[in-house]
């Protein structure tokens, strides 16, 4: 098991359930506020080429962005990298980062506002989206907007996401400025309003299909592709403010 430490570390858990005491790789990050080392994703043929994905904050002059790197990995030490995708505004607060392949075998990079709100609306911006890109970084020819990475638009600062093992849907967790925390249905070219509406859809805008007031602030998701705990094929969902596990029947 690989996991990251938001100071810039990544380290391993051995098979037999230690933590290794030296770290696989310390990554030089910007750790202020939310940023530093945000998210980590192994290769789908990690076995055989030893690629992971990481994210991460960092500092250019007087601004923080936010970038995704291709790491190699031997013998649990990092021996390469190469950057997939930069300059994704940064801050203090709101970087987005949890990465992860979905079953089309591309990499959703979910992104922060960058505590600027205004960017999630605007398309030249990659702040305040969800990217899908190619595993070697080049733009998929059917992304819903043209040679861009951009796949939808409209999000504050998205913590969780996942795909429903039967019909390949994208869902996503998202925290609201002060509570309206949303779980999302993602669709190709969707705009999800922030932030213009919280929670509430419009023409224009697409509905949250959970919305959390007061604030709970869901973190990471997953779908339970097992039923040994009564759990298979719902939502379960860590939550930071909420400091509980959720199971949600989607």
């Amino acid at each position: 098991i690989f996991f990251t430490e938001r100071d810039g570390k990544i380290r391993t858990i051995d098979t037999n359930g230690n933590i290794l005491d030296e770290p696989v790789a310390f990554i030089r990050v910007e750790q202020k506020g939310g940023s530093g080392l945000l998210g980590i994703v192994l290769h789908p043929n990690f076995t055989e080429n030893h690629l992971m994905y990481i994210y991460h904050t960092y500092t250019n002059g007087n601004e923080l962005f936010n970038k995704v790197l291709l790491l190699k990995e031997k013998d649990n030490k990092i021996i390469d990298s190469k950057i997939i995708i930069d300059s994704i505004p940064g801050s203090l607060y709101n970087n987005g980062g949890r990465i992860k392949i979905g079953p089309d075998n591309k990499l959703y990079i979910p992104t922060g506002d960058a505590s600027n709100p205004h960017l999630a609306q605007n398309l030249s911006s990659l702040a305040g989206k969800i990217l899908r890109v190619n595993l070697d970084g080049t733009i998929p020819e059917d992304n819903p907007f043209k040679n861009s990475p951009v796949y939808s638009l409209g999000h504050r600062n998205i913590q969780g996401i996942s795909w429903d093992p039967e019909n390949k849907s994208m869902y996503v967790s998202e925290h609201g400025p002060s509570g309206f925390d949303e779980i999302n249905l993602i669709i190709s070219g969707k705009n999800y309003g922030w932030p213009n509406v919280k929670c509430e859809g419009t023409k224009d805008f697409e509905k949250a299909i959970f919305c959390f007031n007061p604030a709970i602030a869901p973190s990471g998701i997953t779908f339970a592709s097992s039923n040994k705990l009564g759990y298979k094929n719902d939502l379960i969902i860590t939550t930071l403010k909420g400091s509980h596990l959720r199971q949600i029947d989607i």
